[in-house]
């Protein structure tokens, strides 16, 4: 889909006619581009004061079906219209208006209201914006209505070609909405069982005996009895066809709106299509920027890790006071063993006079038993 510009905008809004696929067209750009939805009302709006009344109708109807089939995307274009819609209505009713656009315009507010497209409040107010603008329109149809009903008057000259050019060559569409899935396929069982799939009544129609349809054969009809024979098959014959006929009236009326429903339902597919597409592009950007983001933390492995995450503020204290407290344990331990060391030193360098003592006791006991056994 083509992307969004001003230009663009412009020169759609000029192609714009009143055929049902010109103003689902550009519906469909312009909910595709609804992120542009202040720039492209805007534009609308300038385009509504500016065109004739018949433009004016095409616009109208282009708005409507942007808002009623953008309600599920989003509110935007529901609420940037409803900024300029009153003011829409009082420039179609400036102009000189037509029963047409009048009747399609008042649709339109019946249709937002009964759908709840817009509260109760601001259809009262662009009903009344459009009457009020109408007002003037209706005394001056009064007082000139002699002028106006000869304006397209034959006999004045306005032949057929000429007046071919003033209407549209397709009638405004009317405000249609999907139809839902279920109910489609309902429709669409439903034509599975109709009159012309009735094997077994078109069988009896092709079996009616020949006089019931043939005048020619009522000559052969000799007497009362065969008279009333022939009066009741035909009197069969005639339930039979009337009954088949409505069906297959019935039938034609079911499969004209299931086509309807079907061209609806389409071109609501066309527009999620659409739609997804977007959103199919969007999410493959979106994987290219994140294939791009993990590519670079690829590139960033070689960085060193932390084995372990760092210490809390209350940790780092903790781990502080630990540290005076074991220091101060030494400190002590120290002190203990200089102490028990420094005794034991004395302890040891009083013991040899002790052993000396030993010793000459020792030798004094010996010398005197020994002179014991001299004498």
């Amino acid at each position: 889909m083509a992307g969004f510009t001003q230009t663009a905008l412009l020169t759609k809004l000029e192609e714009l006619n009143a055929s049902q696929q010109s103003i689902q067209t550009l519906s469909l750009w312009l909910i595709h581009h609804r992120k542009h939805h202040s720039t492209i009302v805007k534009t609308w709006i300038g385009e509504v004061e500016k065109a004739d009344d018949h433009r004016k109708l095409t616009l109208m109807y282009l708005a409507n079906d942007v808002i009623q089939n953008s309600k599920k995307k989003g509110p935007e274009y529901g609420k940037e219209f409803g900024h300029v819609l009153r003011q829409a209505f009082i420039s179609v009713g400036d102009v000189h208006c037509s029963d047409k656009t009048r009747n399609s315009l008042s649709r339109i507010l019946k249709i937002w209201e009964e759908r709840g497209v817009y509260d109760k409040q601001q259809i009262a107010s662009f009903r009344q914006a459009f009457n009020a603008a109408l007002e003037p329109q209706s005394k001056r149809r009064k007082t000139s209505e002699s002028a106006n009903s000869a304006e397209y008057d034959i006999d004045d000259g306005l032949t057929p070609d000429r007046v071919t050019k003033l209407v549209s060559p397709k009638p405004v569409p009317e405000p249609r909405e999907c139809p839902e899935t279920q109910e489609l396929i309902k429709v669409l069982t439903d034509l599975e069982t109709s009159a012309s799939s009735d094997a077994h009544i078109r069988e009896k129609i092709a079996k009616l005996p020949p006089e019931v349809s043939e005048i020619s054969l009522l000559a052969k009809v000799q007497d009362r009895v065969a008279a009333e024979n022939l009066s009741a098959q035909v009197s069969e014959a005639v339930n039979l066809l009337t009954n088949y006929n409505t069906r297959l009236v019935t039938e034609m009326e079911d499969r004209k709106r299931a086509a309807a429903m079907l061209k609806d339902y389409i071109a609501a597919q066309r527009e999620l299509l659409e739609q997804a597409e977007q959103r199919l592009e969007e999410c493959q950007s979106n994987l290219e920027q994140v294939c791009k983001v993990r590519e670079e933390l690829q590139a960033l492995s070689h960085l060193p890790m932390p084995e372990k995450p760092l210490p809390a503020a209350t940790d780092l204290f903790k781990i502080r006071n630990a540290a005076a407290n074991l220091a101060n344990h030494n400190n002590n331990s120290s002190s203990n063993n200089n102490g028990q060391q420094h005794q034991n030193h004395h302890k040891s360098s009083s013991s040899p006079s002790s052993s000396n003592k030993h010793k000459h006791k020792s030798s004094s006991s010996h010398h005197h038993s020994s002179s014991k056994r001299l004498a």
